[in-house]
């Protein structure tokens, strides 16, 4: 079973806020008590903190998929449900949150730092929020919006001073176990060390943090051996530590040779990460030091002092070490921490700078809230021939997933706010008529319906049962020149129903002809009419 895994895949969920309560209070001798619903409560949002206790990302390893608890839906008697508890992750320190697109979001370093991963969703206000002087029961509430998704990759770069790097079976161990505290396990043979070990190291009054990291071999920055997977150790450190095996016995190698070949996959390494943090000192420009291991062994000691003068010629300073006698650690751990002690200073004074520099910029603006705001974007696009509007913003997007479509209420609700937003006036300037396909939100899960500007704001000054908008009812009147053209069309239908029945006289299904007996009844009513007349 594994015990360390400093790179991991996380699907972290934040809760749904709860529904808003339609309510109105209903108490014995008070009819009118009014709305009383409540709100809904925000859904938890899931938090990334870093906690000195975790050293590694195992927990998500196994439990990758996160999701913080939603928030309760409002009730009646203004009774508002409780927000969702947010769910905070332990992180170790030195933890990298980057989207799957391999982009940084965030960087956590120190105790207590934090990121929201994924933030809960808004609770929906209930219908005594929405009321109003003018909408005094509002037959409505707001729907809770859902928690936002995101999926991201953990990686864990230690927090390390100084980093050890050298061939499998190097030493290295050996080197952070004699100086140090830790007792990581050592073995004679390679690859022995899987995963990052850290050691404190006590050097003079200076107490600095030692990486061991899995050896590396030729083409490890292309994949090779275990070192690629852990390089990212060392991208922090101040300072690298080349341990040399002197006593070797593996044909073709040699100090100078493991020197040149770690040097290369450390720039090839720097190169591919570069893009990552631009402003962070490369790998191949950082202070070394070359540490001639196991020189307790004679021939060891032999090739140590033979090469010693190349490697100083090349600018190193060279350390003779043997993790078994201990000799050389003192003076070693001493130019370790000189060289921590002054990156401990360049680091200071940067920071020093960043807060002495003095940004000047012109004193903000106030704007005015609603149309003078760009809150939306509105894009013309063309599918299958036909146009269709499609309307991007933070306010609009929300109040679609806010609102309940089965309430008529609610809709002539979004479309006063629509209205008020200013979207109505910015669809009739691009050119957009009634009718057209107006979206609004994502592709995926957007909503499109068709566009009717007739629909005016005012829906609390209009009467109708609680819950319905009466705009939302077909009450058009029609046009004088479309009644003009209904009566002809009654007209004309009455005149080929005259034309069949008659037809159907002469076929013989009737014995009188429609307008025979229409000129009778005319003439008997007006002869009852005359009668009638001469007797008074």
């Amino acid at each position: 079973m594994a015990s360390f895994v400093d790179r991991v895949v996380v699907h972290a969920t934040g809760g749904n806020g709860g529904h808003g309560c339609v309510s109105v209070k209903r108490e014995k001798f008070k009819p009118l008590g009014g709305p009383d619903g409540g709100n809904g409560g925000d859904g938890g949002s899931v938090i990334l903190r870093v906690d000195g206790q975790s050293t590694t990302l195992l927990g998500f390893h196994h439990a990758p998929h996160q999701k913080a608890p939603n928030g309760e839906p409002g009730k009646g008697d203004m009774r508002h449900g409780f927000k969702g508890q947010d769910l905070v992750l332990s992180v170790p320190d030195g933890t990298v949150v980057k989207d799957r697109g391999g982009n940084v979001l965030a960087d956590l370093l120190g105790e207590g730092s934090e990121y929201v991963l994924a933030a809960g969703g808004m609770g929906g206000r209930g219908n005594a929020a929405l009321a109003s002087p003018k909408r005094k029961a509002p037959g409505f509430a707001l729907l809770g919006t859902p928690g936002e998704e995101q999926e991201v990759e953990l990686e864990l770069k230690s927090i390390a001073d100084i980093a050890l790097v050298g061939f499998p079976s190097a030493g290295k161990s050996s080197l952070i176990a004699a100086m140090s505290a830790a007792r990581p396990k050592i073995a004679d043979y390679p690859f022995t060390t899987l995963v990052p070990n850290l050691g404190v190291v006590q050097a003079g009054d200076t107490r600095f943090t030692v990486a061991d990291v899995p050896g590396l071999i030729p083409g490890a920055s292309e994949g090779k051996g275990l070192g690629l997977e852990f390089l990212r150790h060392v991208e922090r450190c101040a300072a690298l530590v080349h341990v040399i095996d002197c006593a070797t016995l593996e044909p073709g190698r040699d100090p100078l040779t493991d020197l040149d070949a770690l040097e290369e996959e450390l720039a090839h390494y720097a190169e591919a990460v570069r893009d990552e943090d631009p402003t962070a000192i490369p790998l191949t420009e950082r202070p070394r030091l070359v540490v001639l291991n196991k020189v307790d062994v004679p021939d060891a000691r032999d090739l140590a002092d033979f090469i010693r003068p190349e490697l100083e010629q090349r600018g190193y300073p060279v350390f003779e070490v043997s993790t078994a006698s201990h000799e050389g650690l003192k003076e070693l751990g001493f130019a370790m921490a000189a060289l921590v002690s002054e990156a401990r200073e360049q680091e200071e004074e940067r920071a020093e700078e960043q807060r002495t520099v003095t940004v000047l910029q012109p004193e903000p603006t106030r704007r005015r809230r609603g149309r003078d705001r760009q809150e939306f974007v509105i894009t013309r696009e063309d599918r299958a021939e036909e146009p269709l509007y499609h309307v991007r913003g933070e306010k609009p997007e929300r109040w679609v997933l806010q609102t309940d479509f089965n309430n008529d209420e609610a809709v002539g609700y979004l479309a006063d706010r629509f209205a008020k937003l200013g979207i109505e006036d910015e669809l009739f300037r691009i050119g957009a008529k009634p009718g057209n396909a107006v979206l609004i939100g994502p592709e995926e899960n957007g909503v499109v319906f068709d566009w009717e500007p007739t629909m005016v704001g005012g829906a609390e000054l209009l009467g109708g049962p609680r819950g319905t908008d009466l705009r939302m009812e077909e009450t058009s009147r029609p046009t004088r020149r479309e009644k003009r053209e209904q009566f002809y069309d009654r007209m004309d239908a009455k005149s080929e129903a005259r034309a069949e029945l008659e037809e159907e006289r002469r076929a013989g299904v009737w014995t009188e002809s429609v307008d025979e007996a229409r000129s009778r009844r005319r003439e008997g009513g007006s002869g009852e009419t005359k009668e009638s007349g001469d007797s008074e």
